[in-house]
């Protein structure tokens, strides 16, 4: 299995919306169920095609052969006063899992962060039970700094959340 790592184009977005729909079926760790991201195919493909080319967003897909197995995306914040940050997510496709996919894919996200970006802090929200995707944050520096308590609302049970932050310079 050869995974390949890209920058997502506009013809990726129905395999993206698809991607979303199998990835929350699979996991209670993403802000989306089963039904994916509510968006139409249209709205898609006009959001991944203003990324292609910016050096301000991004999104990476991860394929096993024509299959998107994972994505991730980096946005900076677009005021000026917080223009120095920015906010990332990686999902992987379960049968995907423990393969070093969202570790190729975090390493890509902060690449593009510091070097084109040039973002100066990186923070994200991660289930606090989540326990390998915290492993795999804290693996390249991340730390804790808070908990939004009640962050998410599944199946009725208030979820609580650690927010993390890395300083890239």
């Amino acid at each position: 299995m050869e995974i390949k790592i890209e920058r997502a184009r506009a013809a990726d977005a129905e395999a993206i919306l698809n991607f979303t729909k199998v990835c929350g079926g699979e996991t209670d760790n993403l802000s989306f169920g089963p039904e994916g991201i509510q968006i139409s195919l249209e709205e898609e493909e006009r959001y991944i095609g203003s990324l292609e080319n910016s050096d301000k967003s991004a999104f990476f897909v991860a394929r096993d052969g024509e299959l998107i197995v994972g994505t991730g995306n980096f946005s900076s914040f677009p005021q000026k006063r917080m223009a120095h940050r920015g906010k990332f997510g990686i999902s992987v496709r379960k049968s995907h899992w423990n393969m070093g996919i969202g570790t190729e894919l975090l390493g890509r996200i902060l690449n593009f962060a510091k070097n084109t970006a040039k973002a100066e802090i990186i923070s994200l929200e991660v289930r606090s039970d989540n326990k390998n995707a915290t492993r795999l944050y804290s693996k390249f520096g991340f730390e804790k700094i808070g908990t939004f308590r009640g962050y998410f609302k599944v199946n009725g049970e208030l979820v609580d959340f650690d927010i993390m932050e890395l300083f890239l310079k």
